[in-house]
């Protein structure tokens, strides 16, 4: 911790499980319980990604590695050492949430990755999302990345170089994410997928934005789709076996999840058609973000777009019947796009050749869904 300059705060909560950050996020007004035992919280006006206010510092160690533009922007050394300045300032006399975690279930590759966040909720978010390191892990962990997250910390545009108040900037030569100024979780487990993005490609791993499971006779496929498309629904088929949700490893021999919990988009979810995700609304250990509850009898209204579009809910994965112990399977035999193309550039369903395939893939052809970003529409 004091490596990262992370001292002068209040008390430090290391590696707290669900039960105690429950406590201790309910005790500090964070969220409410929904019925069934589910964590109910909000994340104010932040209700998805904030893609424009995320940058890379262009540095010895990026300038040459990274695709620099309009998704990747640069955000110079000086900037980023002056907002992570003034972020370790906002920590001081506040308590802080600590989790040591691994981004990645296929050891051979896996990340060692340091969550220090402000809140209680946030802190079971990445202790739910990413995959937990033992007590006999912990006692050596060095984290090979550190995210510091501060929702209550707000950037100075004029100052700092950010496009807003909200910040979400890494530093690939200091191993540092900076997160403040939105209390939307998802930026944390993305900010660890955009760290792996970029190393597991040296690693002889192709990070993939997509969801993957398993038949009965082993046959492995892969969802792939920007988030809303329908990765989560599709994997979980009660006929095979979920691997993960989300974002996945290939490498030479398996296709291995990076997370340890899925992320269900929840709006409008209904039991009859996605019972496996229904149930999890209902049950303990999962936290719903921004979905429309009863205050008396604390029934959940999924129908209801009042907060947001984006509606979420975090769960453990094991959390879904027939999941993969390992979360991980062999090497995929069928590929789907998910595209929700509203354009007509492809048919509702399209059985393409590899070259298709593969054209399509390197163009990023798919679909950007309302409420997923801020500002889609």
């Amino acid at each position: 911790m004091e490596d990262q300059g992370v001292n002068k705060t209040k008390n430090q909560y290391w590696n707290l499980g669900t039960e105690a950050l429950y406590e201790e996020a309910i005790r500090r007004g964070e969220g409410t319980l929904a019925k069934g035992g589910a964590f109910l919280t909000t994340t104010g006006k932040h209700t998805g990604r904030s893609a424009n206010d995320k940058f890379i510092v262009k540095n010895k160690t990026s300038e040459d590695t990274i695709g620099w533009g309009k998704v990747n922007k640069a955000i110079s050394q000086d900037r980023f050492d002056g907002i992570h300045a003034k972020l370790l300032k906002h920590f001081e006399g506040k308590d802080i949430f600590v989790q040591d975690l691994w981004g990645g279930s296929d050891k051979n590759y896996r990340l060692a990755v340091r969550v220090i966040t402000e809140t209680a909720w946030h802190s079971l978010f990445a202790r739910t999302m990413l995959i937990e390191a033992t007590p006999k892990e912990r006692q050596t962990f060095k984290p090979e990345f550190t995210i510091l997250h501060a929702p209550s910390f707000k950037a100075d545009p004029k100052v700092d170089g950010t496009n807003s108040e909200t910040v979400v900037t890494i530093d690939f030569e200091k191993r540092l994410v900076l997160i403040g100024g939105t209390a939307y979780a998802g930026e944390i487990k993305k900010s660890v997928f955009s760290i792996l993005n970029y190393l597991s490609p040296e690693a002889g791993v192709m990070p993939m934005h997509c969801s993957a499971n398993i038949g009965p006779d082993g046959d492995v496929a892969i969802f792939f789709g920007l988030s809303g498309t329908g990765k989560t629904t599709l994997s979980t088929d009660s006929s095979r076996t979920l691997i993960g949700d989300d974002e996945h490893g290939w490498s030479d021999t398996s296709v291995f999840n990076f997370e340890g919990g899925c992320y269900a988009k929840l709006i409008r979810l209904s039991e009859e058609a996605e019972p496996e995700i229904f149930a999890t609304t209902q049950r303990y250990g999962t936290i719903l973000e921004n979905v429309v509850v009863d205050p008396e009898t604390r029934e959940l209204d999924l129908d209801d777009a009042t907060l947001a579009e984006n509606s979420r809910g975090a769960y453990p994965i094991d959390f879904i019947p027939n999941t993969s112990a390992e979360n991980r399977g062999g090497l995929p035999k069928n590929i789907i796009m998910l595209t929700a193309d509203a354009f007509g550039v492809l048919p509702p369903i399209a059985k393409m050749t590899p070259e298709q395939a593969m054209y399509h893939f390197l163009s990023g052809y798919t679909a950007k869904v309302a409420g997923t970003e801020i500002g889609i529409k």
